[in-house]
């Protein structure tokens, strides 16, 4: 009697879950989205303006903050609470900058 080989194929869900997992780890390692998550910062801001919203100021990031309920003078030293973009916070932008100008000839 003459038995047939059984031959195996590979599962294609499985093969499509490992290129999908093995895409996601690439993304993650490329794109590195910890870069874009806001970071809450408290720094101290001169007062550049006062407004019905609070006091206008601009931080060391060039964010304009505005600061609540507050009753500084235009020129006053006040502490303000912002979200800024992780990449600013990290010196990412300065980095790649500095991958640029050496690239460029």
């Amino acid at each position: 009697m003459l038995r047939q080989k059984e031959t195996k194929k590979t599962p294609r869900l499985g093969f499509i879950a490992m290129m999908a997992a093995g895409t996601a780890v690439v993304l993650v390692l490329t794109l590195t989205p910890w870069n874009f998550i806001p970071t809450q910062i408290t720094e101290d801001v001169t007062v550049l303006g006062i407004t019905e919203h609070g006091c206008v100021g601009e931080s060391q990031y060039g964010v304009s903050v505005v600061v609540p309920n507050c009753n500084a003078q235009v020129g006053d030293v006040v502490s303000a609470t912002f979200y800024v973009s992780s990449m600013e916070f990290s010196g990412y932008y300065d980095k790649l900058q500095d991958r640029v100008e050496v690239v460029q000839p």
